[in-house]
């Protein structure tokens, strides 16, 4: 993609800083974030030449001024925490279902060609018929999840009714540099990578047989710039198709960081899923087939945190 004029919400977040790094290296991007979750240290080492920021929550600022000019919208702001929302659902919510159609909306009245919307693989649930494909029943098991499974729905309905071309990627578990390890509900691998390299004994909620499809977010960030300029609307698994446990994380990260730390086990959270994994058959369409090396993917992210201080 070039020359285009895009938004990105959420864009001083975890994956929606990598997605702009992409995009304004030859695009126009308009950044809108209430840096919630999010910071300006996630883009402050790129060019602002082509980076505009309209600070402010999706729920209030006037969006239809933030979208004006643009040619696609990449929707990544949410709350994106399955606890937070577990103990907050009104405010999940008010953020992922009343935002997403605000969202929506003022990409309609903005005359945008599309909109990418970043759903996830927790609308699937505890479902234990693996691996998981878009035909699989939803059965959310968490407002967060709930909330994404609404925001596909709406953006289908606006597709259907308002002929806005929309596309949900279902993200399962995402990984790589700037995921934030201090935040009370972060993900298991910055988790990890940020007590081990405190000499802090990380901390496995439930037996750790749980599995994960992990996704380094650089082919997060190559599924949306695919998906966006594809003809191709509804839901798609972007994923790897492979499965790895929690258990098995501790001693990769150990033995590239040099370190031999045991984990702690506590009770399972509420609303977390035993199991995951993707059927990435249908994303092929989009020619999204990434090549993987969780290894060393898992190294790079390991280097970024030993590198940026983040402990």
């Amino acid at each position: 993609m070039r020359n285009k004029k895009v938004a990105v919400t959420g864009g001083l977040g975890f994956i929606g800083s990598h997605l702009v790094e992409r995009l304004c290296q030859e695009n126009e991007v308009v950044i809108v974030d209430n840096e919630t979750t999010g910071s300006i240290k996630n883009i402050k080492h790129l060019d602002f030449s082509n980076i505009s920021l309209d600070l402010g929550d999706i729920t209030e600022i006037d969006l239809v001024n933030s979208f004006e000019g643009c040619d696609y919208v990449f929707h990544h702001a949410a709350m994106a925490s399955v606890p937070a929302s577990v103990a907050d659902p009104i405010q999940c919510n008010l953020v992922n279902i009343t935002g997403t159609l605000k969202v929506l909306l003022a990409a309609r009245d903005s005359g945008v060609k599309k909109v990418v919307f970043a759903s996830s693989a927790a609308v699937y649930g505890d479902n234990t018929n693996l691996p998981l494909s878009e035909s699989t029943p939803l059965k959310p098991v968490s407002p967060y999840a709930l909330s994404k499974a609404v925001g596909e729905m709406y953006c289908q309905l606006f597709a259907d009714i308002y002929e806005l071309p929309t596309i949900a990627l279902r993200y399962f578990n995402v990984f790589g540099p700037r995921q934030d390890p201090n935040s009370q509900y972060a993900s298991v691998i910055p988790h990890f990578i940020s007590r081990i390299l405190k000499g802090e004994r990380p901390v496995i909620f439930g037996d750790g047989e749980q599995s994960r499809d992990f996704i380094y977010v650089k082919h997060i960030v190559e599924a949306n710039l695919r998906a966006c300029l594809s003809d191709f609307t509804g839901a798609y698994n972007i994923a790897t198709g492979k499965r790895t446990t929690i258990n098995q994380l501790v001693p990769v990260i150990n033995q590239t960081l040099g370190r031999n730390m045991d984990p702690i086990y506590n009770e399972p959270r509420a609303g977390d899923i035993k199991h995951s994994l993707a059927d990435v058959s249908k994303s092929e369409v989009l020619n999204f087939k990434p090549s993987i090396n969780f290894a060393d993917e898992l190294g790079e992210t390991v280097q970024w945190f030993v590198k940026n201080s983040c402990r």
